[in-house]
């Protein structure tokens, strides 16, 4: 379709899901076997920060890590800041990536914020949505 897919080239990976686990910064392709990714790496945030601020519009659904957490919380963080500063429009989706904007206090730095994430993804997929069917129907009345 002629757009650019990013995939992380590095992850923050811990040794637990543990808010206090020991962690650090590995190739997406080289996590341990006894470790998880909990965020994206430094280089995944600057690539990511890039693609934003290049974009005429972007739709966010999703936080990049464990944003709660404050160790796994610069992905999230790096992206919402990008968002914020692009001049591009802005669209965040679903309750998580909701949750992130406000706690980083950006939401209001971004063109429209929506809790209904899978909703808008299937929006954008062209698929019907029972709620949008509803409303056509009674209009239509």
């Amino acid at each position: 379709y002629g757009h650019k897919i990013l995939l992380p080239t590095d992850i923050v990976a811990a040794a637990a899901f543990a808010e206090d686990a020991d962690h650090r910064v590995v190739a997406a392709d080289s996590i341990p076997p006894e470790m998880m990714g909990l965020d994206i790496g430094p280089a995944s945030i600057a690539a990511f920060a890039d693609a934003v601020g290049e974009a005429a519009s972007v739709f966010w659904n999703g936080p990049m890590g464990v944003f709660e957490w404050e160790a796994f919380r610069a992905g999230t963080a790096g992206v919402a800041a990008a968002l914020a500063d692009t001049e591009g429009f802005t669209v965040i989706g679903g309750g998580d990536s909701v949750a992130a904007i406000r706690l980083l206090g950006r939401e209001d730095q971004i063109s429209h914020v929506s809790s209904g994430g899978g909703a808008g993804l299937e929006l954008l997929e062209g698929k019907e949505l029972p709620g949008i069917k509803a409303l056509e129907r009674w209009n239509d009345a």
